[in-house]
């Protein structure tokens, strides 16, 4: 008698290969047959007449590290089809942290990640110092999806070096890489799948400006750390022959000898189809010449394009230049003062970022002003056509009319819908870079894997089911080492999905007030997912949560 069997579904794999309308028989939370299975051999039946079946999807950039401890789902993922993510992205993280450094661990979360630090404060249960207790932490808590973590080196640098020798930039001597070594190899025997660093900076230089700094403007300690730590600890893997590294800003000649010396995966991260740069296309050409080396060096691509909704009190918004002097006026009245100023309004029409779109491709999304409310929905350069005056004035009046409350539309990066096919014609680039649990107040990037497939495949026909299964499931298991996960097969874990393919969607962005210390963020929620089962449970039904907290801490890619 087997637990589950789910019937009649067209099985897409996620190793790439053909679809076939067939059965699949669960039993102790493993996929114990792929066939024609009699309904009455199982103890309970889905019916997944006219739906997909596929493995859930892999999130291999998220920093769901704290969020982990209060929301089981890791929302907005959890809703999106995603079964399995993998935390301590970019090095940043909470563990190994001495007491006396929590505060400062999580002021620099907020800075680098905009996670409210009074949502941390009252969100983390602080029960560890090191790594191995921060995974033992996790197995105690309830989960909904499973969970992976890196060893963050951030706070390993601080751990070992001391805080003011790592945010200075101290070269390490032999005896205190040697002790990194030791630290990660420890973390690697605890469970953890490898180390993650952010280096945006140049060895042991800490003066200047950072693109992702501290929240007192110094850079991370892994934006200026010593390549020579960095050989080391990727040497720790290659003795092990297990784990992966996961890095940006480091140079391609580097990013190659450390795969060469381990052996391991690399991800590197990001490939953004930015259509003031085009930098994508040369990561692109950089990354097939690994490929061709037989060098697993694996791109994140940034492939998801859901929209980003802000308003003028949005300090994850503003705090980036010219914007960033409406965020350090103190008051409303002075706020809109600056909006309200020529010179600093030419300022920032003059302003280009190649995060956010310019100007007049942004969107009124909502104003309650009797000016501006009629234009909701519009550009912000077809209103400002109408009005005879510019896009910024448009963003600058809705705002000062509404006393900041006017909400804007925009996309998180200028994807070009040419650009964004390139990214998902490349079979070796790993979808999403979802950011989850990261920039709470604009960004809902969890739903990477429904927009995928509902856009990229149904919609747009420019990729296959079987290649979006595969990349968004099989291939990031394949680089990540989830041993019996991302593809269904006899034995896998059974981390499935069934889904109304012609309903598959998100709905528009909410504003909810969540958080612990009733701090806001974003949320996407998710239409089509009939069924997400996490290792054989149901833990999601007809788009809506069961409750059941079948998810698990992956020590070693596996439960």
């Amino acid at each position: 008698m087997f637990d589950v069997v789910i019937k009649d579904g067209m099985v897409v794999d996620g190793a790439g290969n053909p679809r076939r309308r067939t059965d699949v028989a669960l039993q102790g939370g493993r996929v114990a047959q792929i066939g024609r299975v009699r309904s009455s051999d199982a103890a309970q039946v889905i019916d997944a007449s006219g739906l997909v079946v596929a493995p859930g999807f892999i999130d291999l950039h998220t920093h769901y590290d704290a969020q982990v401890f209060w929301d089981p789902y890791l929302t907005t993922s959890g809703w999106h089809g995603v079964t399995s993510v993998v935390t301590g992205n970019c090095g940043f993280g909470f563990a190994p942290v001495r007491p006396a450094e929590r505060e400062r661990s999580m002021l620099s979360m907020t800075a680098v990640e905009a996670i409210p630090t009074a949502t941390l404060r009252e969100g983390l249960p602080w029960d560890w110092l090191t790594f191995p207790e921060y995974l033992d932490s996790i197995e105690r808590t309830r989960l909904a999806v499973n969970v992976l973590p890196y060893l963050p080196l951030n706070p390993l640098l601080v751990w070992v070096l001391g805080l003011d020798a790592a945010k200075a930039g101290k070269e390490p001597r032999f005896e205190e890489n040697r002790e990194m070594a030791r630290l990660l190899d420890e973390a690697l025997t605890a469970g953890a799948c490898g180390w993650s660093a952010q280096c945006l900076g140049k060895p042991g230089q800490a003066d200047g400006r950072f693109p992702q700094g501290d929240f007192d403007g110094t850079p991370m300690p892994t934006d200026i750390m010593w390549p020579e730590t960095r050989r080391v600890l990727a040497s720790v893997l290659g003795e092990r022959r297990t784990g992966f590294m996961q890095a940006s800003g480091i140079p391609d000649a580097e990013v190659e000898e450390l795969v060469e010396l381990s052996g391991r995966p690399f991800i590197w991260q990001a490939v953004v189809a930015n259509a003031l740069t085009m930098y994508y296309r040369d990561r692109i050409l950089w990354l097939r010449r690994c490929q061709e080396r037989g060098l697993p060096v694996y791109g994140q691509a940034m492939t998801v394009d859901a929209p980003i909704y802000f308003d003028l009190t949005n300090d994850a918004i503003l705090d980036r230049s010219p914007l960033s002097s409406v965020y350090s006026a103190p008051t409303i009245e002075q706020k809109l003062a600056v909006l309200a100023d020529p010179a600093w309004r030419d300022e920032l029409a003059s302003f280009r970022s190649v995060v956010f779109n310019t100007f007049p491709e942004m969107r009124l999304h909502r104003a309650s002003s009797t000016r501006f409310a009629s234009f909701a929905g519009m550009r912000l350069g077809d209103i400002a056509e109408q009005l005879g005056c510019r896009a910024v004035d448009v963003l600058c009046d809705a705002s000062i009319d509404d006393r900041l409350g006017a909400i804007f539309e925009t996309q998180q990066f200028q994807a070009s819908p040419d650009a964004l096919k390139e990214l998902v014609d490349e079979p070796y680039l790993i979808p999403g870079l979802s950011d989850g649990g990261a920039h709470l107040s604009f960004l809902t990037s969890g739903c990477y894997g429904t927009e995928y497939i509902a856009r990229f495949v149904r919609d747009e026909t420019i990729t296959t089911l079987e290649q979006a299964h595969w990349r968004l499931s099989g291939l990031p298991a394949h680089c990540a080492g989830f041993r019996d996960r991302g593809v269904l097969s006899e034995g896998a874990a059974a981390d499935i999905l069934v889904y109304d393919y012609a309903t598959l969607g998100y709905g528009d962005t909410e504003f909810v007030h969540d958080l612990p210390a009733g701090q806001m963020r974003t949320i996407s929620r998710a239409t089509g997912y009939r069924y997400t089962l996490v290792n054989g449970q149901v833990t999601i039904e007809d788009d809506r949560q069961t409750d059941t907290m079948a998810g698990q801490l992956l020590r070693h890619g596996r439960a």
